[in-house]
């Protein structure tokens, strides 16, 4: 009887409407955690990816035009974006602009491009450092609950057996185990996403002179 109780489909069927609910609550964190490091991870990799060869690309010509040409290639891409940007505002202004009103523009553009892919890598991330943070705590929860649920009961039939005690304490520790099984991936997920979007933005910063350098060297 006891061995039947302690498999997890048991133990679940035994469980508090408390207890269920946290593991419902933990489940729903475990599921769309994944999904946005599934969605995040390929965004990710694409953007990094797809800027490294357009970057060589853009020293390897230095040209504007061609430049823009091949950016059309490389839309997932964040220095592809940034580029196309102070390229469009650059086509806008023509020849009204003197030189350095041309480059107060292109760099205004730029800029104002760079931030915004920034907020676009960085969406959905910080939903994953929120489970690292609070899903552990939501299991403690059903485990503390699950554990005074267990000595409600026993007072309530007078034994302190095993067999009274086991299944209530393993039902209280799936929540806890469910909370590290929820936090786990997503506090790892969020650390790779951070250092990867932060190499992506350091690149923006680093070459977004360079761009601005380019449209006005331009013949």
């Amino acid at each position: 009887m006891l061995d039947s109780k302690l498999g997890i489909f048991g133990l679940l069927s035994d469980a508090g409407p408390v207890v269920l609910f946290v593991l419902f609550v933990l489940l729903s964190f475990s599921i769309v955690s994944w999904a946005i490091i599934a969605f995040k991870f390929g965004y990710v990799r694409k953007s990094l990816n797809e800027s490294k060869a357009f970057l060589d690309y853009f020293f390897e010509i230095y040209n504007v035009d061609k430049a823009f040409a091949e950016s059309e290639n490389y839309r997932k891409g964040s220095l592809p974006r940034v580029f196309r940007s102070g390229y469009i505002e650059y086509r806008a202004l023509g020849d009204k602009a003197d030189i350095r009103q041309l480059k107060v523009r292109i760099a205004r553009a730029v800029k104002r491009e760079a931030n915004a892919e920034s907020k676009r890598l960085s969406s959905l991330v910080p939903f994953l450092a929120t489970v690292g943070n609070t899903a552990p705590f939501i299991g403690l929860f059903g485990t503390v609950w699950g554990i005074m649920t267990s000595f409600h009961n026993i007072g309530a039939t007078q034994s302190a057996s095993l067999a009274a005690v086991a299944p209530g304490i393993s039902e209280a520790l799936v929540a806890t185990a469910a909370g590290l099984a929820a936090a786990i991936p997503a506090v790892m997920a969020y650390n790779y996403f951070t250092h990867q979007i932060s190499i992506i933005e350091r690149d923006l910063e680093e070459f977004s002179s360079d761009f601005v350098a380019a449209f006005i060297n331009e013949p």
